[in-house]
């Protein structure tokens, strides 16, 4: 039988945190230190874990911070996140659940949950958005020592799985996403949750809803249909 992979970023992809993380990293930059960030400042560092997140409005700004500074800005940045997901707890995005128990309920499929993000920050999105995680692979940018563009944590999501890459499809919504996907070998369905389609070109399939997607549709991206 042959065997497929599925593997999904959490955000932008599972859950729309973007707005939240924007909302408490412009609030970190005026509490630390008094500069008046823009959303669009953070969009080099997204799918890149938390400092590079911080560290791309930085340099917008051209504000140099040391390796404590970010480190600082980075651990407020998830204490805010946690806070508010408290009081405003997220759903998942249309579509999302449908297709995970759609693969779950599969011989043929595993899925991962594979997120540059920190176990605890995913674990309460995906505990919000009531994803079963717990039935799943799953890997966080804390197990792994490089941050997409670089493929190390879709590579793991991929060897846990014992799939082989190119039978495996990644969801992603953000170009450092889609490239480190593509060098890990997967295939990759891009969704327009966070830029725009033409940032995400690199894809094979781009959509504006995971309602749009199912296995079928996974299973012949894998199949060349």
């Amino acid at each position: 039988m042959s065997v497929y992979g599925l593997i999904l970023d959490v955000d932008g992809v599972i859950v729309d945190t973007e707005a939240v993380n924007v909302e408490v990293s412009i609030k970190v930059f005026a509490e630390l230190f008094g500069v008046r960030v823009r959303p669009v400042d953070f969009e080099a560092g997204l799918g890149r874990g938390a400092q590079e997140y911080m560290l791309a409005a930085a340099r917008v700004h051209g504000l140099e911070l040391s390796e404590s500074q970010v480190d600082k800005a980075s651990q407020l940045r998830q204490d805010n996140f946690l806070q508010l997901l408290k009081e405003r707890p997220l759903p998942a995005f249309p579509g999302v659940l449908e297709l995970i128990r759609g693969a779950m309920a599969r011989d043929d499929f595993r899925v991962a949950i594979a997120t540059s993000s920190t176990r605890e920050k995913s674990e309460a999105a995906l505990r919000s958005a009531k994803v079963p995680y717990e039935q799943l692979v799953y890997i966080t940018g804390s197990e792994v020592k490089n941050k997409k563009p670089h493929p190390e944590l879709f590579q793991q999501a991929v060897e846990r799985l014992s799939v082989s890459a190119k039978r495996c499809v990644v969801i992603e919504d953000a170009p450092n996403g889609v490239q480190a996907a593509k060098a890990a070998g997967c295939k990759c369905v891009a969704v327009t949750n966070s830029t725009t389609a033409e940032n995400l070109a690199r894809a094979d399939l781009i959509v504006d809803s995971l309602e749009k997607v199912d296995v079928a549709i996974l299973m012949n991206i894998v199949e060349g249909i």
